[in-house]
């Protein structure tokens, strides 16, 4: 089980460390990197699984229905808070940095908007929470220690979000931005270890995306 604890951290590691690469250097169009995040974030782990039998990703997809009510009421107030947060912040910061990113960084715009963000809320969400959650958190638990899982876990997702945003916010706003992530990322595995599946956390993150891509909607038709 050791062997496969290091090969796990190993994996994980490399498939952030590309997909920053991508995001921050070589920035192609949003498709083709939803493609290389495909490869990296789900068809790595299966291939994993079936190399490693210590690994079984099955249990994953469990549904527990006993767990859907929380879920839901978090990612309503979760949407409530990022959405009203907003509204009530956009007189104080800037979020220029964010337009600017997302047309000129990945060819995002009025054109094909609702589309990016019809897949970040379904298919996106999902990847993030089968590899962090699933693969970094509920498989990597079973061969390292619970809190091993839940700080390698989080830092990982917020870690890989650190190339997507560089440019977004100003420096305070960032940090501010990476350890609630980080923080998100605690919660998320709290709410699969409750139930042993992705399907919470996914709802949530779900919730999330939509009350984001509202925003986003609102500046880039503005």
């Amino acid at each position: 089980m050791k062997k496969t604890f290091f090969t796990m951290l190993v994996t994980v590691s490399v498939a952030c460390a590309v997909m920053a690469l991508v995001d921050g250097v070589i920035q192609p169009g949003y498709w083709v990197k939803s493609g290389i995040k495909l490869a990296l974030f789900l068809i790595v782990p299966l291939i994993f699984s079936r190399i490693d039998k210590n690994v079984s990703l099955a249990p994953l997809f469990r549904f527990e229905k006993r767990s859907f009510g929380l879920a839901a009421a978090v990612g309503a107030g979760v949407f409530a808070v990022i959405l009203g947060g907003y509204f009530a912040l956009r007189g104080a910061l800037d979020f220029s940095g964010i337009v600017g990113s997302l047309t000129e960084g990945v060819g995002v715009g009025k054109h094909n908007f609702v589309f990016v963000a019809i897949y970040i809320a379904l298919v996106n969400s999902f990847l993030e929470e089968f590899f962090f959650r699933g693969f970094a958190f509920l498989t990597l638990k079973k061969c390292a220690s619970r809190r091993v899982a839940y700080i390698f876990s989080a830092a990982a997702f917020s870690l890989y979000h650190v190339a997507m945003m560089i440019g977004w916010f100003g420096i305070g706003l960032w940090l501010l931005v990476m350890v609630g992530l980080a923080v998100g990322g605690v919660i998320f595995n709290y709410f699969n270890e409750r139930s042993g599946t992705i399907y919470p956390s996914w709802f949530i993150h779900m919730c999330a995306n939509l009350a984001i891509n509202t925003v986003g909607i609102i500046l880039i038709y503005s």
